[in-house]
């Protein structure tokens, strides 16, 4: 195919395009027109449906309406119905079913707030007021309730029921709690005690608590905090109180204390620790775990009606203590208040959790006031002590030289020292912080000082040397032995007790001296001069000595000798090893000096006129008769 067949070609389709395009734009204009018809008819239609659709969405909204405002009065209707039925149970009181009473309360409560709430019609605030004062008769029947029941399982605590919950060791015997034992037992058991188990009594059934404190939490929901406050406070306060008089508490005044005779305070003073311990280990710990229950989370409501519970019994209590530690201070008191400064001590940490919230403030600071007034009046008893030892002025003489009352009561009281050692350091330390160990030796060393310079001034008192060195030596010898037969030995030191053995063997050996030195002199041959003359006086040529001499000399030994036995036999030397050692020693000098006298000189006595007269004792008897020394015994006791 040629070129111009192609172009004709081209044209003619050219030509057929352009025909379809025109048809194209015809039939688009065609449908334009159609659908511009459509949207003018749908414009028309809209606007003629408009008021239909307005009707139908007013009746949906009305039907809507119904539905809420049948809701609502549903609603209102059970509310009211509800409140119908807690007021029923509420004017029944809550005797029959206190559980039932207290969902009453709440349910009607809960209903006050929803009208109070949903203030939608015109006797809303007759309802409102109608509840309330319903609610406010119920909230009073429930404070009579919580008083009954509170009132009722309220029981005064038998002492056998406390002294059921104290540990084995610490409950009473036989004899009475307050008698003090010099063993002081007693006082291990309190020092054990610490880590004893306590079982405090149930003060109110278990079962009961949740209704208490369910009724507790009605009363403060309802505002009712202060008469709450108050029932709780007085029915617990007089049973806590009638509980500790029934044990035996009294309040009594330092006057009252004053008046007392010494036996009768200390039984008071043995029971008051006993009690101390009851009363905060088992009473004030039990009223403590039911307050914190029944008033649970009612923080300061339940700490201020615990404090105003316990106040007086708490008062009572420390109150005596305090008389005690003002009154006329006395040696004999030291241990008491020592056992009073240790029960203080060992309940300490106790009170503080007892009585560790502001509300108890004061109770807490007066325990503590106590603890230390107790120490400081120790302490000044230390002091009058050793002053009373020095300037004890009894003029009542012990006549046959054995050891003095005071020795022993002053020893037994530095023993009785060394059984508290443990509270007497804790007593040092509130005061200052030192070596407690050297106060402790510093201290009894001073009483030990004061002891012995009053026995020298006791010593003088004799008008007999021989007896003020034996009187010395038997005082300075039972402080040694109980000074190494006791805890004061390991304060005190070796070199104390070696000083002080030296001395006693000081006055043993002065009154050998003073006994024994005349009498010896009669029997030592080193003292009789030769006659020079032979038998001039009737003596024996050989001897050099005169028959007179040795009679003389044999008559004065047997003088001096009866003299001393007859005085000395009185004379008491109570430790039996000390006596013998005295005996012994004496005997070493004066027998081996006799029998050689009696010896060499005795057959010129024996030639003479009436031997007998001047030679009576053989060295036997005088052994047997040295015996009988520092026995004690009387003049009449001496002849039978």
């Amino acid at each position: 195919m040629g070129v111009p067949q192609a172009m004709a070609a081209l044209r003619d389709k050219a030509a057929l395009v352009r025909e379809s395009l025109q048809k194209s734009q015809t039939i688009t204009e065609s449908m334009v027109s159609i659908l511009g018809s459509f949207d003018h008819r749908l414009s028309s239609l809209e606007t003629a449906m408009r008021p239909t659709q307005i009707r139908t969405h007013s009746i949906r909204r009305a039907h809507e309406n119904i539905d809420k405002t049948l809701k609502a009065a549903e609603a209102i209707l059970g509310r009211f119905d509800l409140t119908r039925k807690a007021e029923a149970k509420i004017l029944r009181g809550p005797h029959e079913d206190l559980e039932s009473y207290l969902e009453a309360i709440d349910q009607l409560r809960s209903n006050l707030q929803y009208f109070t709430t949903h203030k939608c019609f015109k006797s809303t605030s007759g309802i409102i007021t109608h509840a309330n004062n319903l609610l406010t008769k119920a909230i009073s029947k429930l404070e009579d309730e919580f008083r009954n029941l509170l009132t009722n399982y309220s029981k005064v605590v038998e002492p056998d029921r406390l002294f059921d919950g104290l540990p084995d060791s610490l409950r009473p015997s036989a004899t009475s709690p307050g008698k003090r034992n010099d063993s002081k037992k007693d006082s291990d058991n309190q020092k054990n005690s610490e880590n004893a188990v306590y079982t405090p009594p149930t003060l109110i059934p278990p079962r009961v608590l949740p209704l208490l404190q369910n009724l507790a939490q009605q009363m403060v929901q309802a505002g009712h905090q202060q008469q709450l406050f108050r029932i709780y406070r007085d029915t617990r306060a007089s049973v806590l109180e009638q509980s500790l008089r029934k044990l035996g508490v009294e309040r009594l005044s330092k006057d009252d204390v004053q008046k007392m005779q010494w036996e009768v305070l200390e039984a008071k003073i043995g029971n008051w620790i006993h009690y101390m311990r009851i009363a905060v280990k088992l009473l004030f710990a039990g009223e403590k775990k039911i307050c914190d229950q029944i008033l649970a989370g009612i923080d300061s409501l339940r700490d201020q009606c615990y404090a105003e519970i316990t106040a007086n019994s708490v008062s009572v209590l420390l109150s005596f203590g305090e008389a005690i530690a003002k009154s006329k201070r006395s040696p004999e008191k030291l241990f008491v208040l020592l056992d009073m400064y240790e029960i203080m001590r060992e309940l300490q940490s106790e009170i503080d959790y007892l009585f560790g919230t502001k509300s108890c403030t004061e109770m807490r600071e007066s325990a503590q006031s106590l603890t230390k007034r107790l120490a400081q009046t120790a302490q000044e008893t230390f002091g009058d002590f050793e002053e009373a030892v020095a300037k004890d002025a009894t003029k009542t003489a012990v006549l046959d030289g054995t050891v003095h009352p005071l020795t022993s009561y002053v020893i037994n009281y530095v023993k009785f020292l060394f059984d508290y050692k443990t509270t007497l350091e804790q007593l040092f330390q509130e005061f200052e912080e030192s070596d407690t160990e050297a106060q402790l030796k510093t201290l009894t060393t001073r009483i030990m000082d004061a002891l012995q310079t009053n026995l020298d001034g006791k010593s003088k008192q004799y008008k007999d040397p021989a007896l003020t060195q034996l009187f010395l030596m038997n005082n300075m010898h039972y402080i040694v032995r109980s000074v190494r037969r006791s805890e004061a030995k390991d304060l005190l030191g070796d070199d104390w007790v070696q000083i002080h053995r030296r001395i006693v063997q000081q006055h043993a050996n002065q009154y050998k001296r003073i006994s024994w030195a005349k009498v010896l002199q009669c029997v030592t041959i080193q003292g009789v001069a030769p006659t020079g003359g032979g038998g001039i006086l009737g003596g024996d040529s050989g001897s050099g000595i005169s028959r007179a001499m040795v009679k003389d000399r044999f008559k004065n030994f047997n003088a001096q000798f009866e003299d001393l036995h007859m005085r000395q036999c009185q004379w008491n030397v109570p430790d039996s090893e000390l006596r013998e050692s005295l005996r012994l020693a004496v005997a070493e000098v004066l027998l081996p000096a006799y029998r050689s006298f009696h010896k060499r000189f005795g057959p010129m006595a024996e030639s003479g006129k009436s031997p007998c007269k001047y030679i009576k004792y053989k060295p036997e008897d005088l052994e047997r008769m040295l015996s009988e020394f520092f026995e004690g015994k009387t003049c009449v006791e001496q002849k039978r």
